[in-house]
């Protein structure tokens, strides 16, 4: 089946590499010449496990071909799938729906034939009804239709969730749109890859519904995390007894620093603004928010804690950037507003991560970028691990406290083991791991209670 792209972000392009695998013919369409230049030589425009090889075994084939030119990449194409960047609007939180809707008036005017445009694109409820309304204003042919069918990748392991995806959605209101995108997906039959085929705006919210829940496992057991502080008890062994119930389970429940990324910060925005246009009062996703922006926030605090009560004077290491491993993106990296906040506090940075270098030389001013973790962490006060890439899972601790002109850890990962930290001559601080100032807090707790009940008796 002959298929088009629109987009070749980190959606389209995944996503359209992937439909090659399966046998498809793919073009994949963007505005950006450079991107496209450097597309067709090779180059990833965004660092994923695995893309690169994948594009290149697929170009070779011919199934795979990228293009600036819209009219030529959607010719003969049975789906045209739009996978644009929906980035929250500036002030409000709503989902930008520009680029879409740009699409959409261009490709009305390329089309020659009825197809079925699909959205792949991270959209409001109801935009697949505007999608279908502005393709007949704009003279789109009869019978075009037009389908929902969110992405549900996490970067860093997307080549595998495309291929072994826990669910298919699929939005559609009529027979051939569902009959299209069927066919398109039958390789993954095979895996049998259970396909949902709901209405549009079921699809839509769908998407949404599930990041937020997602984004509430991330900020319950940051909550959680704080509460274990407070108590001295131990958020890991905590999530593993609650995550090993079936009906929680034992993903997303990893304290951190606060979520990030490309998807969660923008979509839990975009559901509040489409409950509030709806008139339905969303308060769990609200203070899941709030959570998670006092969490990212608070991470400074953490350091300049662990350092005696400020970071002025003081030099701080932070090893990784990106908002999660294998990926080098930075959008709301947890790391941006902590490495501000140290700098405003008058500490120097220091900071390296194995892939998102570039990116964040683009958003970070005034922290010094090393080339390894022992270079980052010559002559720091304090060494943060900020995102767990694997390769900060094994470092050689005796010789980064050697190097280290001071020796506390902040691990905002919980990484290590604190015997294993404590043992190389680090003042180790984890995420709810016992108290950050002291480990007797339960012994308050208990004679606080055993108080209560001599004044009750």
């Amino acid at each position: 089946m002959r298929i088009a792209m629109i987009g070749t972000g980190y959606v389209g392009l995944v996503s359209g590499a992937c439909f090659a695998d399966f046998g498809h013919e793919v073009a994949c369409v963007d505005k950006d010449a450079g991107k496209i230049d450097a597309l067709k030589s090779g180059v990833m425009p965004i660092w994923e496990p695995g893309l690169e090889g994948l594009v290149k075994a697929n170009v070779e084939r011919g199934r795979l071909s990228f293009t600036t030119d819209l009219a030529q990449g959607v010719e003969g194409a049975e789906a045209i799938f739009i996978a644009v960047g929906t980035p929250a609007r500036r002030g409000d939180g709503h989902a930008d729906l520009t680029f879409v809707f740009d699409a959409v008036r261009e490709l009305a005017r390329a089309l020659r034939q009825p197809v079925v445009v699909v959205t792949k694109s991270t959209v409001p409820v109801g935009t697949g009804d505007r999608i279908s309304e502005l393709l007949k204003a704009e003279g789109a042919p009869a019978g075009t239709s037009v389908a929902s069918n969110p992405e549900f990748l996490r970067e860093g392991a997307a080549i595998a969730d495309f291929k072994h995806p826990d669910r298919i959605v699929v939005g559609a209101e009529d027979e051939r749109a569902r009959q299209v995108l069927r066919e398109i997906y039958r390789p993954l039959f095979l895996n049998k890859a259970p396909i949902l085929f709901t209405g549009r705006r079921t699809a839509e919210l769908t998407k949404y519904a599930a990041n937020a829940f997602l984004a509430t496992k991330i900020s319950f057991i940051n909550e959680i995390a704080d509460l274990c502080e407070a108590v001295d008890a131990d958020v890991q062994e905590v999530a593993r007894g609650i995550g090993l119930d079936n009906r929680i389970g034992p993903k997303f429940l990893h304290p951190g620093p606060g979520y990030g990324g490309s998807c969660f910060p923008k979509d839990t925005l975009a559901l509040l603004q489409t409950a509030n246009e709806a008139g339905v009062e969303q308060r769990i996703v609200g203070t899941v928010v709030h959570v998670n922006t006092q969490r990212k926030a608070g991470m400074a605090k953490r350091v300049a804690r662990a350092l005696g009560g400020s970071v002025e004077g003081r030099r701080v290491a932070l090893l990784g950037l990106a908002f999660k491993p294998n990926t080098d993106d930075m959008r709301d990296a947890p790391s941006i507003p902590l490495a501000n906040a140290l700098l405003e506090q008058g500490a120097s940075v220091a900071a390296f991560d194995p892939a998102a270098r570039e990116q964040a030389q683009a958003v970070l001013e005034g922290v010094e970028f090393a080339s390894d973790a022992y270079a980052a962490a010559n002559g720091a006060d304090a060494l943060v691990i900020v995102t767990e890439w694997d390769e900060f899972r094994a470092l050689d601790l005796d010789r980064l406290a050697r190097t280290m002109g001071g020796a506390v850890m902040v691990d905002l990962r919980n990484v290590y083991d604190r015997a294993e930290a404590e043992e190389a001559g680090f003042e180790y601080f984890g995420l709810g791991r016992g108290r950050i100032d002291g480990r007797n807090s339960h012994l308050k707790l208990v004679k606080s209670g055993e108080a209560g009940a001599k004044a009750a008796r």
